[in-house]
């Protein structure tokens, strides 16, 4: 079986751990990785983490035939309360550390070529480090499915939109379910579900996309 390296899983109520379960149904052997409780336990502030996390991954493992980047960084701040350590921070693991994993993983591509799909956000104001880190991945992802096409390789941002992964408090959701035009919120569920048809056989011709899975959310707009 092909097999699927899932980063960010360890939070147990995350769209990372519904992405998990969801991929193995449908005949995958995943692989996870975060801080702790995972398989590969890694710390993507270090520049050297993701090469190493590849190496090991491949090593017990062979090759990873998808990538799904669902980690993530995020202290709320905004222009005036962004630290330049703060916000260096959120680069590091939400941009360079995704960076550097894609191309750990492009270098050990098997030769039926692979698939890459990141969890973005549209968050700006207020949450300014995360959103703009978010912005420098959808561009990294984005320049992947162009670079790396020729060797097989498929890559897209997927954005889902507010889902309540424990976040949101009592009072957001249904503050936010009249903006929604089928008349609920997310769930993880529903985002693994496209994350599954994006890295199968049969998603990959879509490519180079930032796809909103958000329920018509953002045709709010």
């Amino acid at each position: 079986m092909a097999l699927a390296l899932v980063t960010g899983a360890a939070r147990a109520n995350s769209i990372a751990a519904e992405i998990v379960p969801r991929l193995i149904v449908d005949g995958w052997d995943v692989v996870t990785s975060d801080l702790a409780d995972v398989d590969y336990p890694c710390d993507l502030s270090s520049p050297t983490a993701p090469d190493d996390l590849m190496d090991a991954v491949t090593a017990d493992h062979g090759p990873v035939s998808a990538l799904v980047l669902s980690h993530a960084h995020d202290v709320e701040s905004g222009i005036l309360t962004t630290t330049a350590a703060s916000f260096d921070a959120h680069v590091a693991v939400n941009a360079r550390a995704s960076l550097l994993l894609i191309a750990a993983f492009a270098r050990q591509i098997p030769p039926t070529g692979g698939a890459i799909v990141a969890l973005t956000s549209d968050h700006t104001t207020g949450n300014l480090p995360y959103g703009a880190s978010k912005g420098a991945l959808d561009r990294i992802v984005i320049s992947a499915a162009r670079e790396l096409g020729p060797i097989g390789i498929s890559a897209n941002v997927v954005n889902p939109g507010p889902i309540d992964t424990g976040w949101m408090g009592d009072d957001l959701p249904a503050a936010l379910v009249p903006a929604h035009p089928l008349g609920r919120l997310g769930t993880p569920a529903d985002i693994a579900a496209v994350v599954s048809f994006l890295i199968s056989d049969e998603g990959r011709w879509v490519s180079g996309q930032l796809l909103n899975v958000d329920g018509g959310f953002s045709a709010r707009f």
